[in-house]
């Protein structure tokens, strides 16, 4: 038991509390041992009934500390083991996985694990459950990440995955340093361990002294000479993925081999990759290397937040990338391009399953659509939008959109539900694909097909728009007997509303991630359309600020 004296004291210090506190358990039992058995009694003594001379950082943790130390039996971790060393190593090093060394007080778990020697089995205890305390918040941040989804963003995000403070205690006892449990307990998703291994690619960039900045002046087209040029070669070499020839890295000419490295440039971050150099383009050439860290940093903080089993079958949307993947056992056997809501009508971020699939679908326009664009132009040209194939509902009657007196109508006064009928002209062209959701947000075709010719696409209501929706249903219905490519444009061509189910639910990931890794695993980057990263990054800085 810790002095009364000295646990009062504790409580009326701050800054250096626990620096001070460690150091009174030195001078308290210097000079006295402690056998493994007696260790183990004083840690549950600790537990049980010296609660209040603990430490916060204990006493915060301390239902998972009786987990494990009492209701498991849990042997001691960190006295006398060289865990006590890796733990604060990783903790120094914690920048290395996308977190901040900052969260940590090393210096403390330091100056405990000094005291180990000189103190009896109850001060022994104390530095224990104190190694283990910071454990748990090390390894909680590593698997589901530092921040809450619905903190960051209530209204998008509605996922949160468990900790198991066992599971991490379990993973532990069997490895011998942290090196061995970071590789065991971190995400085991492919996605991020490549953004890792992207992390500590651009740190090295970043302690070589990052890139230079390329001067801003005229629109550089092929065979242009401009001075520019020898500042683009030397910013296209530092990074993997562009330049594949160093040759001519002291011309002004704007040569074809450049040229073909600015356009791989351009496509690795979600630029039109026309070759032309202006001013986007030497606008994400001039990005630091350190906000580019801070992309993956807050991009591996939101995979964190994701289920590790994405499913052996599933398809994973990127809205910030434009981009979905059908990827089965591991392997990717899809990418296509996607468009996502406007920034004005976000695109959520969660995980379903896709149940089934409906050819020649009705579009049924949400109430505030129908008021706020459909109704303006009810008003002015009733049998323009009947000629789209648009009509409205009243109970269970389809009315035609002429029937209606429209100048009457307002949105208090807006009865009528508006759909449009199955044809070429249907806003969901000519199939859906349901995961039925709070959000009211599923996959589908477009009659807009030249949308997806564009870098930035960004188009829609907040659904998923596809670039070749009939390759995708006829891959998801491959299991379904008869159900081949002729079926499926047989089902369009007659017209009529057909709903299929699939055999097996296929879970969906709408996910949000402005850094990403293509087949090739090299880095692709896009713009932050919806400012996510922004204040997520704001969000991570505030919880730093509160340590």
């Amino acid at each position: 038991m810790i002095p009364a004296k000295f646990t009062g004291l504790f409580y009326r210090l701050t800054g250096g509390a626990l620096s001070v506190f460690f150091m009174l358990i030195a001078f308290t039992y210097e000079g006295k041992g402690a056998t493994p058995d007696q260790l183990k009694q004083a840690i549950v003594t600790q537990l049980e009934t010296e609660t209040m001379s603990l430490p916060l950082p204990v006493r915060q943790q301390q239902e998972a500390l009786k987990a494990y130390y009492i209701e498991n039996d849990g042997a001691p971790l960190w006295i006398r083991h060289k865990r006590m060393t890796s733990l604060v190593e990783a903790l120094r090093n914690a920048e290395l996985e996308g977190l901040s060394p900052g969260s940590y007080p090393t210096q403390t778990l330091m100056k405990a694990s000094g005291l180990v020697s000189h103190a009896d089995a109850s001060g022994q205890a104390v530095v224990e459950l104190y190694y283990s305390a910071f454990f748990l918040r090390f390894a909680r941040d590593l698997k589901v990440g530092r921040l809450l989804p619905r903190k960051v963003d209530p209204k998008l995000y509605w996922q949160e995955k468990a900790f198991d403070a066992g599971a991490a205690f379990r993973i532990l006892a069997g490895e011998q340093d942290m090196g061995g449990f970071i590789r065991r307990f971190q995400p085991q998703i492919k996605e991020y361990i490549g953004l890792k291994r992207i992390l500590a690619n651009y740190r090295q960039i970043e302690k070589a002294g990052g890139w230079q900045a390329v001067p801003h002046g005229d629109v550089i087209n092929a065979g242009d000479e401009n001075a520019s040029i020898p500042a683009i070669y030397q910013r296209l070499a530092v990074t993997d993925g562009e330049l594949k020839d160093k040759r001519g890295a002291d011309s002004r000419i704007y040569d074809e081999m450049l040229v073909e490295a600015v356009r791989r440039f351009q496509k690795l971050h979600g630029l039109e990759p026309d070759g032309v150099i202006g001013k986007q383009t030497v606008f994400a050439l001039n990005i630091s290397v350190r906000d580019r860290i801070r992309q993956i940093i807050v991009t591996m903080e939101r995979w964190r937040w994701k289920p590790e089993q994405l499913g052996a079958h599933h398809i994973l949307v990127n809205l910030a990338g434009y981009e979905l993947r059908r990827v089965r056992n591991g392997k990717t056997e899809e990418v296509m391009r996607v468009a996502v809501g406007k920034p004005y009508h976000q695109s959520p971020v969660f995980s379903d399953k896709i149940k089934y699939l409906e050819f020649n679908p009705y579009w049924n326009v949400p109430r505030s659509i129908a008021v706020k664009e459909e109704l303006p132009k009810l008003k002015a040209n009733p049998g323009a939008r009947a000629a789209r194939g648009f009509e409205a509902v009243v109970g269970d009657n389809a009315v035609p959109l002429t029937a209606i007196d429209w100048g009457g109508v307002t949105a208090s006064n807006f009865k009528f539900r508006i759909r449009q009928r199955p044809g070429p002209k249907n806003a969901l062209g000519r199939v859906k694909f349901m995961f039925p959701n709070k959000f009211n947000v599923y996959l589908h075709d477009t009659p807009a097909r030249s949308l997806f010719n564009r870098a930035q696409r960004a188009f829609s209501h907040g659904c998923i728009r596809l670039a070749r929706p009939l390759d995708l249903a006829e891959q998801l219905l491959e299991s379904l007997p008869g159900w081949s490519r002729e079926k499926i444009v047989g089902v369009l061509n007659v017209g009529e509303r057909k709903i299929v189910n699939l055999a097996k639910p296929v879970p969906v990931h709408l996910t949000y991630s402005t850094v990403w890794l293509d087949e090739a695993g090299r880095a692709r980057f896009s713009s932050d359309i919806y400012g996510r990263d922004a204040r997520l990054e704001q969000a991570l800085a505030g919880r730093l600020a509160s340590f």
